[in-house]
């Protein structure tokens, strides 16, 4: 019986890899999404980079975990932070800009 929790836990630590995996893709995703759908001019309005810097940041940080398949790795840490920082940061401001209208 106690040889059977090494097989186990190996089986959990690959699941939680993988659903570590597929929840940065998806905030990456969505942090590219809405940042192609905004105009240029709002970024400039609110201080921060330019929106093709953004949306190379964030464009780099999903090709190095998907060719990495590692968000636990350092690039995959970067590129959760990096769109985590757009999503909570940067989003917010456009949104106020613009009045909090629209869907995003």
């Amino acid at each position: 019986m106690a040889s059977s929790a090494p097989l186990f836990y190996a089986d959990v630590v690959g699941y939680l890899n993988l659903l570590v995996l597929i929840f940065s893709l998806v905030v990456q995703a969505v942090a590219l999404i809405h940042c192609l759908t905004q105009r240029g001019d709002g970024f400039q309005a609110i201080g921060t980079l330019p929106k093709g810097a953004w949306a190379a940041i964030l464009a780099i940080c999903i090709v190095l975990t998907l060719l990495l398949q590692s968000a636990i790795g350092i690039f995959g840490l970067i590129g959760i932070a990096a769109a985590l920082i757009y999503l909570l940061d940067v989003r917010p401001g456009l949104k106020d800009l613009s009045d909090g209208k629209g869907f995003w």
